[in-house]
């Protein structure tokens, strides 16, 4: 029964430890050091916690395949918690061939600030659309890509901090 409830208690808290670790390395990317700070400070002592039992008992491989386990089901469960979280801005600049004014109207009908810029590719001039939006918003932006110009070409960047501009603003309910 120790057995048992160690072993589960290793896979538990290990995928907590490295979806903490997740989260922790989103907010840094994202500037919030304090939060990263915070979320490490318990982050670091489930680790140890964990990492003291296995190492107290090397002799036992259970331990140790669900130390690895927690370790494999952690990245999941914390990818999984970061596109929720969705925490910060994207960059999308968006080039159609021929349907950038289309395109246009209806990014800026469903509420999404567009900056249209003059451009010239390879087969001639082109618009480049570009948007500042919040990730929580990519799917939505996404699907209006598609259904206006399935042929667009979309480049998406991780934004790391966006002062001023527009933002598409949230329904009051």
């Amino acid at each position: 029964m120790e057995l048992l409830l160690g072993s589960l208690f290793i896979f538990g808290a290990r995928i907590i430890d490295v979806s903490l670790g997740t989260i922790r390395m989103l907010m840094l990317m994202r500037g919030r050091k304090y939060h990263a700070a915070f979320i490490g400070f318990f982050e670091v002592i489930v680790f140890i916690k964990v990492l003291g039992m296995v190492v107290n008992q090397l002799d036992n491989p259970i331990y140790l395949i669900m130390y690895g386990l927690g370790f494999a089901a952690g990245n999941i469960v914390g990818g999984i918690l970061e596109e929720r979280l969705a925490v910060g801005f994207l960059t999308l600049h968006i080039i159609s061939k021929n349907k950038s004014k289309q395109l246009t109207e209806v990014l800026r009908g469903n509420g999404y600030g567009v900056t249209v810029i003059d451009s010239h590719g390879w087969e001639g001039e082109r618009d480049i659309l570009n948007l500042q939006i919040k990730r929580k918003d990519v799917r939505d932006v996404q699907r209006l890509i598609s259904t206006t110009d399935s042929n667009a070409y979309v480049t998406i960047y991780d934004t790391r901090e966006a002062l001023g501009g527009y933002f598409k603003r949230s329904k009051k309910k």
